[in-house]
């Protein structure tokens, strides 16, 4: 197990809060417990974005940059939250009385933080406590104060949420004596954003936060949640990222719509290969019995594809859809009946994009040569990775995921070329924003500095430029600091 000197300096600042004589994280009440520090980092989606909730391989790079999350148990049945970023302190106040309700399960407590904008954000970290006490039996007799800290850019495209969900959760279970295995702990993350934040994200981010290794790509088959190891990047490539400064959320319409046309698309699919319908657990959802692709639209192979395209319509009107198939398989998406969707496209992305990730996984172990991989000539490697994430980009564009930003620095990368060591870029995550993946060589990071400040001139917005990697949570120890 790794401790990062960031991990360490904030329990350090914690201790020091401590001995100071202020108590507790919270001054107004006083606590003899122990506090449990943790990290976890954000992430760079390399390949597979978007196609993860479809079944897709991907592969994430764990980033420098981290969340920290203190916690401290508290004899009152309140969580003290403090969250402190570049933009300033942020304080909210939980009542656990709000987990406690014979509705749906998450309905209230989603409700409660979606209906005020100033307490929205404390749902990443309070819905950890919550999802834990219903699904792993978390026992919450008691309230907590939790301090977080983070240098992963919000809105960037590199999953700020994941990485304090992440860290969060591994605080919360030192601090409760609670163990659940790392895979596990990203899907009851992605549970805090899927029924609590109200986010239809699929789990690679949570995964990258929690399961990455610094320096290698998280390798994930998302079906559901198949951690395949990490892989390794040749010795002469690097992986850097640069934020477009254009701001981006999963919680975005046009993410879930593209969400909401991939599975309109696979159910379709679906009725055109006579697979087994039947009504779902609500209204506008359905089962299939899928012993074909397993419920997923990945493992569609492009050949397979191609021979029922001609029957998937461009876009079809949420209404009409509803009336035909009855809904999706999807459990946290719904289909609007006065919205028109995009499915197509929607549908071809997840289906080509794992194909392409796919490669991108064979081509990386031939490079290295791994056992029963020829092992190839590095030049004629790097090329094909760069034109595969060229390619993914332009899906993502097609889907209506794209941004001037984001377009212009891939031209950018694009314009250098390989000749200037820079193979491939495309757009992480969610899309709509954020920021670009660029592959290059090792020795070119002078050249990806140069595109962000020729970016810089012609938009006059700053080009963060991510670089670097971390180890995800479940190989750093949490750190306990006493009370003195």
């Amino acid at each position: 197990m790794t401790r990062l000197a960031d991990l360490d300096s904030t329990a350090s600042r914690v201790a020091a809060r401590l001995a100071s004589g202020r108590g507790s994280l919270d001054p107004t009440t006083a606590s003899s417990e122990p506090v449990f520090v943790a990290r976890a980092p954000g992430r760079l989606d390399v390949m597979g974005g978007i196609a993860d909730y479809s079944g897709s391989l991907v592969l994430q790079w764990p980033i420098r940059e981290s969340t920290r999350v203190a916690v401290q148990r508290r004899a009152d049945r309140v969580l003290h939250i403090e969250s402190s970023d570049v933009s300033g302190t942020h304080i909210a106040r939980v009542p656990l009385d709000l987990f406690e309700d014979g509705r749906a399960p998450y309905e209230r407590a989603r409700e409660w933080f979606a209906t005020d904008h100033s307490r929205h954000w404390a749902a990443y970290v309070a819905g950890v406590l919550h999802v834990l006490a219903r699904e792993e039996r978390l026992v919450l007799d008691s309230g907590a104060t939790l301090l977080v800290e983070s240098d992963v850019p919000q809105g960037k495209g590199v999953s700020s949420s994941a990485a304090i969900e992440a860290a969060t959760m591994e605080a919360v279970l030192a601090a409760w004596g609670l163990s659940v295995d790392p895979r596990m702990r990203a899907i009851r993350c992605q549970q805090v954003e899927n029924l609590i934040v109200g986010a239809p994200c699929g789990v690679m981010d949570q995964m990258a936060a929690i399961c990455g290794e610094a320096g290698s790509l998280m390798s994930l088959l998302c079906q559901p949640a198949e951690f395949q190891g990490t892989i390794a990047l040749p010795d002469d490539l690097a992986v850097w990222g640069l934020d477009s400064g254009i701001r981006h959320a999963v919680t975005g319409a046009d993410y879930g719509d593209v969400r909401v046309g991939a599975f309109m698309g696979y159910r379709v699919l679906a009725d055109l290969a006579g697979l087994p319908i039947a009504a779902g657990s609500r209204a506008g959802h359905v089962r299939v019995e899928d012993h074909r692709w397993h419920g997923y639209l990945a493992n569609v192979s492009p050949g397979t594809f191609l021979e029922f395209e001609h029957a998937i319509p461009g876009s079809l009107h949420g209404g009409t859809f509803l009336g035909r198939y009855g809904g999706t398989t999807d459990l946290v998406t719904e289909v609007d009946p006065d919205k028109t969707y995009a499915v197509w496209k929607p549908t071809a992305h997840p289906i080509y994009e794992h194909a392409r990730v796919m490669e991108w996984a064979q081509l990386l172990s031939g490079a290295r040569g791994a056992k029963g991989a020829e092992v190839a000539d590095p030049a004629v490697v790097a090329e094909r990775l760069g034109a595969l994430m060229y390619q993914s980009h332009d899906s993502y564009s097609a889907c209506g995921l794209g941004s001037d930003g984001t377009d212009l620095l891939v031209a950018l990368a694009r314009e250098a070329g390989s000749a200037q060591g820079i193979y491939g870029a495309k757009i992480t995550g969610g899309g709509s924003g954020g920021t670009v993946a660029i592959l290059t060589r090792r020795d070119a990071g002078e050249r990806v500095a140069a595109i962000g400040r020729e970016y810089e001139r012609r938009t006059g917005r700053t080009a963060y430029l991510f670089e670097g990697s971390s180890p995800g949570a479940a190989a750093v120890a949490t750190v306990r600091v006493e009370p003195s």
